[in-house]
């Protein structure tokens, strides 16, 4: 059984999303400000947190920079707005996916189960297969990640984004592909989402991010691994 956590001030979103996912065999814990989701999560095993942006006492996004502190559990932000500024700033943030009110039930569960599916495997066993360009060893058996030697903590969509460009080196992958790939559905609003994900990648694998070693942009057609020492 999953742990989902439930962050919105609305009493009737929290209503309407413990109907829909108690149908669902999760367990559901459930807070109505960032600082009680922060403490939720360190009393409790959370493996999913639903979050809303706009709260008092501690909005969404402070609560989100805190939790990828200690927590690399997938983050769904709920939000009423859909500028630009709210996504991108939620997924500068950390989170791996968002969905704006008024949602639709089936979607939003589509997303959880999406997100709880690569969690899992984060975690899952299997036949040893370590993947590798220059300094970047990802190890699909273990999950684990590491850059010339040193542990890299990268969240199950950071994950799945580098598996799938170091499973094929030097192929490059629109954005359109890789959000299909990853997110399983339709590639909507995939160039923003999907390039936001790849800054992250190279802030956390790369030397110096503005001058990319591996994770290479080849402008107007997308993105690839490679272990080139060149600079886009």
């Amino acid at each position: 059984m999953y742990n989902i956590l439930i962050c919105d001030d609305e009493k009737d979103i929290v209503s309407a999303l413990r109907i829909y996912l108690t149908r669902e065999d999760y367990r559901l814990f459930a807070a109505s400000t960032g600082r009680e989701a922060l403490e939720i999560i360190a009393q409790h095993p959370i493996d999913l947190v639903l979050l809303d942006i706009m709260m008092p006492v501690m909005d969404g996004l402070t609560a989100l920079t805190k939790m990828r502190q200690t927590c690399n559990c997938p983050v769904i932000l709920l939000t009423a707005k859909s500028e630009d500024v709210d996504i991108i700033g939620g997924l500068n943030a950390g989170a791996d996916d968002y969905v704006t009110k008024p949602f639709k039930p089936m979607e939003l569960l589509a997303r959880v189960r999406s997100q709880l599916r690569r969690y899992r495997l984060l975690g899952g066993t299997g036949v040893e297969d370590e993947l590798r360009a220059g300094g970047i060893a990802l190890n699909d058996r273990t999950k684990q990640v590491s850059l010339d030697g040193e542990p890299v903590s990268l969240t199950p969509t950071e994950y799945d984004i580098l598996h799938l460009l170091l499973r094929h080196p030097g192929k490059v992958f629109s954005a359109d592909e890789i959000y299909r790939a990853v997110w399983q559905e339709a590639p909507l609003g995939a160039e923003r989402v999907v390039a936001v994900h790849i800054r992250h990648l190279r802030e956390k694998l790369e030397i110096d991010p503005a001058k990319p070693r591996y994770l290479r942009v080849v402008w107007g057609k997308g993105y690839c691994c490679t272990e080139k020492q060149e600079v886009l």
